[in-house]
């Protein structure tokens, strides 16, 4: 069996700058200079491929990794892992304008497509034959109670296809208030769910079946059997109100250990994963997305042995490697954003493991279905086009406001056409470190004048801080890693 391997030192960077993540959005302004909303573009293809300005570059379909030898997991597990899908209860929406500019100005999601892509991903993952679907939480938008219920419908599905299926809760997912219904320019409450709520709708995929459960709070492990056990770790905070970060509670440390002791005194390989990262995968905003006090729990699974753990939250496709010889951590990146990927471990009974992504393929999905959708159908083109439109909506609301705006003792008064250039930049550089792969267009970028005009005036100063981080973990592709 042949892997390509990127085992390399990585700089760590990252992302936590959205609703999704670890929120900081700024507030769209009504002169905005953004391009056409995604109602607009679902008409023609034409459209599709010639966006308003600012113009998109031509771009090329992300490619696909190469196929998985039949022989690959003898004596292993092959896990499916997603995340961060923040499915949407058709029922809850309208497809109106409020929705759409809801998505036209998020942090990247096709929520306008996101029934489409996950049923598209339930579907392709059957052709995988995993011995199980991990998904890592943010399981819907916001909370909503609709929504949870929708996708366990869908999940149950996949269950019966022969696919097992654990979930755990995202930040996004319990208690949150949030949780909302679109109709026309209106976003009203939707109902929330609570965490025994959230156990009931979903007992069927891990709860139920667990091999240990942690009485304080919603982790549990799976076996996988007869070597190898998921330790599903809740490390969302939603008992008092609902928090964008993550903790482990203190209780739950001792169950912890226990798991551990209990599979080293039994040679079982546990598999540790939660919703929040265990490294500090962003320089910028490690509060919201790294677990709190994280150190400690390093260094419990590190006396263990543990050589990798799994997560989610930043929606951006990234791994490290904990002091260069520790503990590994990939992160797996959103199925809503576009590439929308998942990832596909192979997990063998010796803790040696391959990873790597593929996108859901929407243009087969939406052949095969009969779609006249022409975004669905020509989606290689449409999915990195909308994203980066988004991204750029993203920069150019933070900067509508920058005259007159202080920074220090220097007042910033940027003009129309370098709000353009920035923000253009912004998206470009955001949609490939999404997709794992900002080296492929970093040094481009940094040569643009729009990068020059982020160094220039440092401003937005969050967003600059932001950049320059992408810029410096531009080292390789995120997209595999293999370690014996």
């Amino acid at each position: 069996m042949k892997y390509k391997r990127w085992i390399a030192g990585i700089l760590a960077a990252g992302f936590c700058l959205q609703t999704a993540g670890c929120g900081l959005l700024g507030d769209k302004g009504e002169d905005a200079a953004v391009l056409p909303s995604a109602t607009e573009q679902q008409t023609t293809q034409a459209e599709t491929a010639k966006p308003t300005e600012p113009q998109p570059e031509e771009i090329e379909p992300f490619p696909q990794e190469p196929e998985v030898p039949e022989d690959a997991l003898k004596g292993g597990k092959r896990i499916v892992i997603m995340t961060d899908i923040h499915y949407l209860a058709p029922s809850l929406t309208d497809m109106g304008e409020g929705f759409q500019d809801m998505v036209e100005h998020g942090d990247g999601k096709l929520t306008n497509y996101i029934w489409e892509i996950t049923d598209a991903a339930f579907e392709e993952i059957e052709l995988l034959t995993p011995d199980v679907l991990v998904i890592t939480g943010d399981l819907t938008m916001e909370g909503e109670k609709e929504s949870h219920e929708a996708l366990a419908e869908k999940l149950d599905e996949v269950e019966k296809n022969g696919i097992e299926v654990v979930v755990l809760p995202g930040n996004h997912d319990i208690n949150n208030p949030s949780a909302s219904a679109y109709s026309g320019l209106t976003r009203r409450p939707a109902e929330r769910v609570t965490p025994e709520e959230f156990e009931e709708i979903y007992q069927e995929f891990g709860y139920r079946e667990a091999w240990s459960r942690d009485p304080y709070s919603l982790s549990y492990t799976y076996d996988l059997g007869p070597s190898m056990r998921l330790m599903m770790l809740d490390s969302c905070q939603y008992d008092t109100g609902n928090k964008v970060g993550g903790m482990i509670k203190t209780e739950t440390y001792e169950w912890i250990e226990s798991q551990l002791q209990e599979s080293l005194e039994n040679g079982i390989y546990l598999l540790p994963a939660a919703h929040h990262n265990l490294l500090e995968e962003s320089q910028v905003y490690t509060k919201d997305c790294t677990i709190e006090h994280s150190e400690e729990l390093v260094q419990l699974l590190e006396s263990y042995n543990i050589g990798l753990f799994i997560s989610g939250h930043l929606h951006l496709q990234h791994f490290m490697q904990h002091m260069d010889i520790g503990i590994w951590e990939i992160v797996t990146s959103s199925l809503s954003t576009p590439p929308c990927q998942y990832g596909v471990l192979e997990y063998m009974d010796d803790g040696s493991f391959s990873y790597y992504t593929r996108q859901v393929d929407m243009e087969k999905w939406a052949r095969k279905n009969h779609s006249d959708d022409e975004n669905l159908l020509n989606f290689n083109t449409y999915g990195p086009q909308t994203v980066k439109r988004i991204f750029y909506n993203q920069a150019y609301d933070a900067m509508k406001d920058s005259r007159e705006e202080e920074t220090g003792s220097l007042f910033v008064q940027l003009t129309e056409e370098e709000k353009q250039e920035m923000a253009r930049v912004y998206g470009d550089l955001n949609a490939a470190y999404y997709a794992g792969k900002a080296y492929e267009v970093a040094e481009e970028a940094v040569g643009q004048p729009g990068y020059e005009m982020w160094r220039r005036y440092c401003y937005p100063a969050i967003l600059y801080q932001y950049l320059e981080c992408i810029v410096r973990d531009a080292v390789t592709d995120y997209n595999y890693l293999a370690q014996d």
